[in-house]
């Protein structure tokens, strides 16, 4: 990485300067801080979105079992005579009202039974008991409806700085402002998109004849722990239902994590001592306007000194044509700029040699 310029900058300032400049620093530094920060999951609905069509497959094939219905009826209203209702007349002797002389036997009563197919299975309760779970679950998301993760980081910090070098007053105001936004959202259709279509999804669960008669019937919730049952155990479709079962018991409450934070405060810590620094650092690149006002004065100073030693060497060679005079000084210019080889001593020996050429002149000129 490069180096700063501004590292140099201070690197070859005056330490006395730096010293004095920190020494008689005074600052204040007020920050302001608003941050608001959203971490959505979606586990769920992609979880709930792929259990679906799972839980259709058990309710169009649901586990069913067979009730007997018993009941002593009249015999003129006995639906069905069976061995089991022989058996039980034969049993309850009280319900013949009498035998015929062939040996006939004719009943008051008899028992009937109605055989009905129940849909009060346990693996049905517990279908039952998931769907009402996962329609609960979706409602308190839909209270809570977040689109996706996002957040807002706002920074703002108002700095002053005085200090003085000798009679020099040097002061400071800083206002910062720093602001970041940012949104994501899951791949695919719109949060609120997929929501309303799972919604409907559990609908149609709801509608179906299972759903519907396990609701007449008020049948008893299923509550943990769940019975291991070879269905359950051994079904796939059963299986993808107990991992949604087992996520919604273990995420109850509202995943969403929100964090707000609101502060204004004066910072007097390691902040502080960073703008003081930069405090220096803008001190030390303003400063050298001054520098570079020096240094053209300088340079405007040697040019002049440049522009009368020669026009004083002209005026002393007037017998010398131009072009010879041309020639001289171009040739001690150039073996003095371009030789680089000759050492600092043997450069000073060209100057004295020039110089003492020079007031040799000037002498004979004089006498």
């Amino acid at each position: 990485m490069e180096k700063l310029k501004s590292v140099t900058l201070y690197e070859e300032s005056s330490e006395k300067k730096v010293e004095r400049f920190q020494t008689n620093t005074r600052s204040s530094l007020n920050i302001h801080t608003d941050i608001n920060k959203v971490e959505a999951d979606f586990e769920w609905l992609e979880i709930m979105e792929n259990t679906i069509r799972y839980l259709d497959n058990i309710l169009r094939n649901p586990n069913r079992f067979i009730v007997n219905e018993e009941e002593i009826v009249k015999v003129e209203l006995a639906r069905r005579i069976t061995v089991d209702s022989i058996r039980h007349l034969a049993k309850h002797t009280s319900y013949i009202q009498k035998i015929e002389d062939n040996g006939d036997v004719k009943p008051s009563k008899i028992l009937n039974i109605n055989k009905d197919e129940s849909y009060d299975t346990y693996e049905n309760r517990l279908i039952y008991t998931l769907i009402d779970n996962m329609r609960n679950f979706l409602e308190i998301k839909k209270k809570s409806y977040v689109a996706g993760s996002s957040i807002k980081d706002l920074k703002k910090a108002r700095y002053e700085a005085r200090s003085k070098i000798g009679s020099e007053q040097i002061f400071m105001e800083l206002s910062f402002t720093s602001t970041f936004q940012d949104k994501s959202m899951p791949e695919g259709d719109p949060i609120e998109v997929r929501i309303e279509k799972l919604d409907n999804n559990i609908s149609m669960l709801c509608n179906t004849e299972v759903y519907k008669t396990l609701k007449r019937a008020h049948v008893a919730r299923v509550i943990p722990p769940i019975k291991k049952t070879n269905v359950i155990l051994k079904n796939t479709n059963f299986q993808y239902a107990m991992k949604l079962w087992d996520y919604l018991q273990t995420h109850v409450a509202d995943d969403t994590k929100v964090f707000k934070q609101n502060k204004t405060y004066d910072e007097n810590g390691i902040l502080k001592e960073y703008f003081n620094e930069s405090f220096l650092l803008d001190y030390l690149a303003m400063n050298t306007l001054s520098e570079n006002k020096d240094l053209s004065k300088k340079t405007q100073t040697i040019e002049d000194i440049t522009d009368r030693l020669i026009q004083r060497i002209v005026e002393l060679n007037l017998d010398l044509p131009l072009s010879t005079l041309k020639d001289k000084i171009g040739e001690r210019i150039a073996i003095t700029k371009y030789k680089t080889e000759a050492s600092l001593s043997e450069i000073s020996n060209v100057f004295e040699k020039s110089i003492k050429n020079y007031l040799e002149k000037i002498e004979n000129i004089e006498m």
